[in-house]
């Protein structure tokens, strides 16, 4: 596979084994909310003002830095950590 010439992502390459294309249709989705492909798509459905896009742009941002905030303080000991799923 060439690498992207013009600045765009590659693309995502998913391979089906042995005929399961549930399987491969289930990681190729994985793939994709973990890239964020999902949210991108759904944002170019409709016209975004810029001023819509702005305040979308700032309460990411918030988003981001409190969640940084939150993992540094419990690293930090100052919050608990997560408790992990029990299996």
């Amino acid at each position: 596979m060439v690498g992207p010439s013009n600045g765009e992502s590659p693309l995502v390459q998913i391979f089906v084994r042995d005929n399961n294309v549930d399987q491969a249709l289930k990681a190729l989705k994985k793939k994709m909310q973990r890239e964020g492909s999902f949210r991108e798509m759904k944002r170019h459905v409709h016209y975004e003002k810029p001023s819509e896009k702005r305040a979308r742009q700032k309460a990411e941002a918030v988003r981001r830095a409190r969640k940084l905030a939150r993992k540094r303080a419990q690293r930090e000991g100052l919050l608990p950590m997560p408790k992990k799923p029990a299996r």
